[in-house]
């Protein structure tokens, strides 16, 4: 006997209107109890919602972008047998900790394993502070993931790590001390407020980029007719998924050598680097309109350097293993040239100066960032296969006009955006690049700071240089890098003058935009730094 049941949302705490980032069932699917059928993601937690009865999907009713609360519905089941039974409430997977109590100011105090729920023996996968190090209160100590959600647990005080409690592989659970803290004596002790969950982290945490950049907005899902997992099979934790969509890759065509077959970040590394090499074992890593198979790369050679001479070995930072993967797909996949030109600024830049200096006790202050963006905006409406990506077969243009930037950090170069620059003036630009550029050296940024853009610039202008190559970031069609400007002698037709030259790099996805195309909206973009009055026409 069967019966029809609704499959809700169940409780998730506090949380409501969470965006759905991954669907993982369709009509027609069968699922079993507990499993996972949407994936939320909130700017705290991401989390799988699971099936609370088994059965066969008769119909999804949310899609991607749709946002949930408790009690929404998610999916029609059709389910038979022993399983029509009312089951208890699904197990909520948002792991959400809150603050350890107080001791007094200035002792030394344990910093504690907060309320996680029921969960219980999580493992740790990264400690972020060692003794000697200086806390602030709801800064990240460790990061903790279960089989359905990644979290940071904060410190509830300020002060000085004396001893770390833990290592990575030790099992928390609630009350489990993490480590030993000097508290500030300057009140910090007191009892705080439930502290937030830091944004969830994958093991690698990504935030973005390097520039030529990456971000954490993901490119289209890879496709392959032949997926090494089923979709109903496929196993991953919710920063694993995040790690994967991040990278193009689906889950579906990764084999997990976790337990129960769990798919492991270090099962998505090892397929894309089995497919970068040609690896038969695995699918070609596609993006939209290309794949890696048919390239028969050979390994990466193997070298044992301590051979030559005394070495060290540093590790890559969290940041830099994300970019490296990235730019290698990208610098494969996309058929990027690069075209040069040089852009008169002498005038627009006396003008910032002149309006700096006016603006002075305002405190407000113009970057050439902020006319770059306004002129980029101007260029892709008027040449708008810049503002597009490629899918599959389809060119998508953006009505929009949202520009990443590079941001320099001391782990490396992550990329800011700001959204809806065609509605913003130069000063409140210049104001919100500078205040996200202070977030990233922080490394404070969220999430969608850092996803959105149709364009990109890469401005070196700051540290020196003259041009440069910078790599197309999927799915974005083109970036723009802008080079240290310097005073060159221009021929007037009389005479050389000094002028202010600034070089522009625009790599440009040769699919979509061909050289005569890229060679106008560069020369256009120059055109208009050269006299700005032409960005209002």
């Amino acid at each position: 006997m069967s019966q029809t049941i609704e499959i809700k949302v169940p409780d998730i705490g506090d949380y409501k209107d969470i965006p759905v980032i991954e669907v993982l069932v369709k009509a027609g699917d069968r699922v079993e109890k507990e499993q996972s059928i949407v994936v939320l993601e909130s700017d705290k937690a991401t989390m799988d919602v699971p099936s609370s009865h088994s059965g066969v999907v008769k119909e999804v009713k949310v899609k991607i972008g749709d946002n949930l609360s408790q009690g929404s519905v998610v999916i029609i089941l059709e389910e038979t047998g022993a399983s029509a039974a009312t089951p208890a409430q699904a197990t909520p997977t948002a792991l959400v900790p809150a603050s350890s109590p107080a001791n007094a100011g200035g002792s030394a105090i344990e910093i504690k394993v907060p309320d996680i729920g029921d969960y219980k023996d999580v493992p740790v996968i990264e400690v972020l502070v060692k003794a000697g190090d200086k806390v602030e209160k709801e800064q990240s100590i460790v990061v903790l993931e279960s089989d359905k959600a990644t979290m940071d647990v904060p410190s509830s005080h300020a002060g000085v790590v004396k001893e770390v409690k833990v290592k990575i592989g030790d099992n928390l659970s609630e009350g489990s001390v993490v480590l030993i803290l000097q508290a500030d004596s300057s009140g910090s002790a007191a009892t705080p407020a439930a502290a937030p969950v830091a944004p969830p982290t994958p093991v690698s945490k990504p935030a973005a980029v390097e520039s030529p950049v990456v971000r954490a907005p993901a490119p289209p899902p890879i496709s392959n007719p032949a997926p090494v997992v089923d979709a109903s099979l496929s196993h991953a934790s919710p920063s694993v998924r995040k790690f994967a969509r991040e990278l193009g890759v689906s889950v579906q065509q990764v084999k997990g050598s976790g337990p129960k077959g769990r798919i492991t970040q270090e099962d998505v590394q090892a397929f894309i680097k089995a497919a970068m090499s040609g690896g038969a074992a695995s699918p070609a890593v596609a993006s939209s309109g290309g794949s890696l198979g048919g390239l028969n790369l050979i390994p990466w050679p193997k070298v044992d350097f301590t051979k030559f001479g005394e070495i060290e070995r540093q590790p890559l930072n969290r940041i830099k293993k994300l970019t490296a993967a990235n730019l290698g797909r990208n610098w494969v996949m996309i058929p990027a040239v690069t075209y040069h030109e040089d852009a008169d600024v002498t005038d627009l830049e006396a003008f910032r100066v002149e309006t700096n200096k006016d603006n002075e006790k305002r405190g407000a202050k113009i970057t050439m960032l902020a006319f770059l963006m306004k002129a980029a905006v101007a260029a892709l409406k008027k040449y708008p296969e810049f503002n597009s990506s490629l899918d599959g077969d389809d060119l998508i243009l953006k009505k929009y006009f949202n520009i990443g930037f590079a941001a320099d950090t001391p782990t490396g170069l992550v990329v800011p955006v700001i959204k809806n620059v065609d509605k913003k003036g130069i000063f409140e630009i210049a104001k919100e690049t500078s205040e996200l550029a202070a977030l990233a050296r922080e490394g404070k940024l969220k999430p969608d700071q850092m996803q959105g853009a149709s364009f990109t610039i890469s401005s070196l202008g700051g540290i020196g240089g003259t041009y440069f190559s910078p790599i197309v970031n999927a799915p974005e069609v083109a970036i723009l890098g802008v080079s240290k400007a310097a005073m060159k002698p221009v021929w007037d037709g009389k005479q050389f003058v000094p002028r202010l030259i600034c070089p522009l790099s625009l790599s440009a996805d040769h699919r979509v935009i061909d050289g005569a195309l890229a060679t106008r909206f560069n020369l256009y973009i120059a055109q208009l730094l050269a006299d700005f009055r032409r960005a209002t026409l």
